[in-house]
């Protein structure tokens, strides 16, 4: 099983879908984001962004995949989260399969306000319900899974 993962992992970036041997997951988001999206990745482990727009503004990318027997309550930790490294952010719900199940676009302020810090991690987290009606959340949905935008 670890084998397979591992050729899994090693296929991703051969096509260049994914940029690392991380979870692939936050590389499949990274790619898909940025295609869809039109943005420039960022250099490999550039820390506090992944992409940027073309006006130049910083993109995070948090993503996270459900199953059946896997339902995520947050995405990853956001570290530095009070340095304002990033000017956006872009957080995508995968099913099993890796189909888009919803995605949204976030202004820095409002993660910041919504994120809530835990020492255990030593980063700032987004609980995903808290997400998806937040003000100032522009639903991508549509634009990520290719019926719109």
């Amino acid at each position: 099983m670890l084998r397979l993962h591992r050729e899994v992992a090693d296929e991703l970036r051969r096509i260049g879908v994914s940029r690392s041997a991380n979870s692939p997951v936050a590389g499949y988001a990274e790619w898909l984001v940025a295609r869809k999206l039109r943005l420039r990745l960022a250099a490999n482990s550039t820390a506090g962004f992944d992409a940027t727009d073309r006006q130049g503004k910083k993109v995070e990318i948090k993503a996270r995949r459900q199953t059946p027997t896997s339902r995520p309550s947050h995405f990853s930790a956001l570290r530095g989260l009070e340095e304002k490294r990033f000017d956006y952010l872009i957080a995508v719900l995968f099913d099993q399969d890796y189909s888009v199940v919803r995605a949204i676009r976030l202004p820095y302020k409002a993660v910041r306000r919504l994120a809530r810090f835990r020492r255990h991690v030593n980063g700032s987290v987004l609980i995903i319900r808290d997400l998806w009606n937040a003000a100032n959340a522009q639903d991508i949905t549509r634009q990520l899974r290719g019926d719109g935008g």
